[in-house]
């Protein structure tokens, strides 16, 4: 079975887990160096970017991380998440795990009272896919090799480099488990990969 974690140090973390589950593959919570070891690809899920990164400097895993995603792992990063994804951040010198060559603005949709919930086409993926934003980011611009997969108003909001995906709502919020179901198949082409190797 595709065993899938899930960064469990802070943010939406058992709705992903639901999610997984719900797709058939086996949902770990990653919260250590040796938690990451034992899965194929990891979820980045929403909450707060700020305590997300110094949980994961007081775990020493940062590293880790990067060196999962230089490895192929597939990693799927959503709101919080994407802005740990991005090499590049508005208004800000440092990037984090810096593994999608994507530029991100924070809170671009808006604070809390702003949040909204639409449908969107996401290529590859779903014709109206319900998208929930909760202070949301956007990927104001992406590299020459990261495909965009959708945008809503103009700004990107969901976009693929070989196996880092990352968008700016929460999929797991919601009963729809096709992202979700994109992000295991990803799983497997690299397991697939590895295996021919």
């Amino acid at each position: 079975m595709v065993k899938i974690g899930v960064l469990a140090l802070q943010g939406a973390v058992s709705e992903h887990v639901r999610s997984i589950e719900a797709c058939g593959a086996e949902a770990i919570a990653v919260k250590s160096r040796s938690d990451l070891a034992l899965v194929d690809g990891l979820i980045l899920p929403g909450g707060e970017s700020t305590t997300m990164r110094k949980l994961i400097d007081r775990f020493d895993m940062l590293v880790h991380l990067q060196q999962f995603a230089a490895k192929g792992k597939p990693m799927f990063g959503t709101c919080a998440g994407l802005i740990l994804l991005a090499n590049k951040l508005v208004g800000y010198e440092f990037a984090h795990i810096a593994a999608l060559d994507a530029t991100v603005e924070r809170n671009s949709f808006g604070r809390q009272v702003d949040s909204f919930e639409t449908t969107i086409e996401i290529k590859n993926v779903a014709v109206d896919f319900p998208a929930v934003f909760i202070r949301a980011p956007h990927i104001v611009e992406v590299g020459d090799n990261v495909e965009v997969l959708a945008s809503h108003g103009g700004r990107i909001v969901i976009a693929r480099q070989e196996n880092i995906l990352g968008c700016s709502f929460h999929p797991e919020l919601t009963d729809d488990h096709q992202i979700t179901a994109y992000f295991m198949e990803m799983v497997k082409e690299s397991l697939a990969k590895k295996a021919n190797v």
